[in-house]
């Protein structure tokens, strides 16, 4: 069968059908074979773009002026893709190998050789075991160890000391980085209570995501903040304005009283949108498990099939009647708390709305983290915890499927940087 879209594209595909599965039986299992893909698309696109470029041209594109008068034999044509095998932290993988006709010399990708049948490639998430054991006090030579028994090589004192120096100098220059050049049009602010000292009760460590003009999803801040209070993120945010972010046009977190004060003291002409999964939460939590799968169908249906703000909160002051008149007063009240922070999103163009109507991407991110540090027990240390999550945030960043970040920016109308809204009613 002839193929009509590159090899990557069906990673990405793939990648995208299992994303869209949500909760499943098993996270775990689900979360290796996003790794593995993860990796094959990394790889994939490496060999495409280098095949594009000894080419002299990408897929689809045509010829240059000055090769259409030429042969086929003299300006070579593309001509289907061959599986090679390798050897990876996840497992042995298949790659595609573009081929060409009509040339003089084949093409050999220079990271697969033509002597080498199969290699170890060291991939990233080798570099998050050893930055793991690292935080987790283990000593070289642990690491060595659980490298070797984990089947992901024999590695040096040195290769280790080297990977866990990268991680620390990583961390300070993320945390000092300038925010001049960067424009956010949507934060999104959460937090994870972790096990930050050897004793004690857990503390907050508050992250923030962004997504720019361009559609790219950044990692914006990783900081301790102990009790999540309005304080701790006040100076999360002050310190992104010194460093020079200027205000997002939407800021999508829960409700916690101390974060929403804090986010119109800091940015008080931004939107802010209360987060539905967070709301559906708090509501669900109200009712009895019988009444959940109705209410949290007539609660998406009501966002999802609303064409305004307007439109959105009727609709969802219809559900909040229809709560008190079954009796459910405590849940009425709960969904019409915050109800104009609940349909911001419905400003927003069409194509934006579901992702910027949650937290759900940062969310996805912060259970990496507690899914890794789970079975770490206490950290020794708040730098030791801030390290592993920043790096486990970083990792996540670099390997997770890129549907966020190609998403196309809001369209803006002339003469203003505000983006296009959509307003009916």
């Amino acid at each position: 069968m002839r193929r009509t879209v590159p090899p990557s594209a069906e990673i990405q595909a793939e990648i995208d059908r299992l994303l869209g599965k949500g909760m499943v039986d098993d996270p775990q299992k689900m979360l290796g074979d996003l790794a593995r893909l993860g990796a094959r698309l990394i790889i994939q696109r490496a060999v495409e773009e280098e095949f594009d470029g000894w080419l002299g041209r990408a897929r689809y594109e045509r010829r240059p002026e000055r090769e259409r008068g030429l042969k086929n034999y003299e300006a070579g044509l593309r001509n289907g893709f061959r599986p090679r095998h390798l050897q990876t932290g996840e497992g042995e993988l298949e790659v595609q190998i573009p081929q060409a006709r009509h040339t003089t010399v084949p093409f050999v990708s220079r990271l697969f050789p033509k002597w080498h049948c199969k290699r170890l490639f060291r991939t990233d998430p080798l570099k998050a075991l050893v930055i793991g054991g690292f935080v987790r006090g283990l000593s070289m030579r642990d690491i060595e160890s659980l490298c070797e028994e984990a089947g992901l090589g024999k590695l040096s004192r040195s290769t280790v000391a080297r990977i866990c120096a990268e991680l620390h100098e990583r961390f300070e220059a993320f945390k000092q980085r300038s925010f001049y050049d960067t424009n956010l049009v949507v934060l999104f602010l959460d937090a994870i209570f972790l096990p930050v000292r050897p004793q004690g009760p857990k503390e907050g460590v508050i992250c923030a995501w962004g997504i720019d003009e361009n559609g790219h999803r950044a990692l914006v801040s990783v900081q301790l903040g102990a009790r999540e209070s309005k304080e701790d993120w006040l100076e999360l945010g002050r310190d992104l304005t010194a460093r020079g972010l200027a205000a997002p046009r939407l800021v999508v977190a829960d409700g916690a009283p101390g974060l929403i004060s804090a986010i119109g003291e800091i940015w008080p002409r931004a939107d802010r949108q209360h987060c539905c999964v967070h709301r559906l939460r708090n509501l669900q939590a109200k009712l009895p498990k019988s009444e959940h799968d109705r209410v949290r169908f007539n609660y998406w249906s009501a966002l999802t099939d609303a064409t305004s703000v307007k439109d959105g909160k009727l609709r969802l002051e219809v559900l909040i009647s229809e709560l008190e008149h079954r009796g459910y007063e405590a849940a009425a009240r709960c969904l019409a708390e915050d109800l104009d922070a609940l349909v911001v999103h419905l400003r927003y163009p069409l194509r934006h709305r579901e992702r910027w109507r949650s937290t759900n991407l940062l969310e996805r991110s912060l259970g990496e983290v507690r899914r890794r540090t789970k079975v770490m027990g206490r950290f020794p240390g708040e730098s030791s915890c801030l390290s592993l999550v920043f790096a486990v945030l970083d990792l996540y960043n670099s390997t997770a499927t890129p549907s966020t970040r190609r998403s196309p920016p809001p369209r803006l109308t002339p003469g203003t940087s505000k983006p296009q809204r959509i307003y009916s009613g």
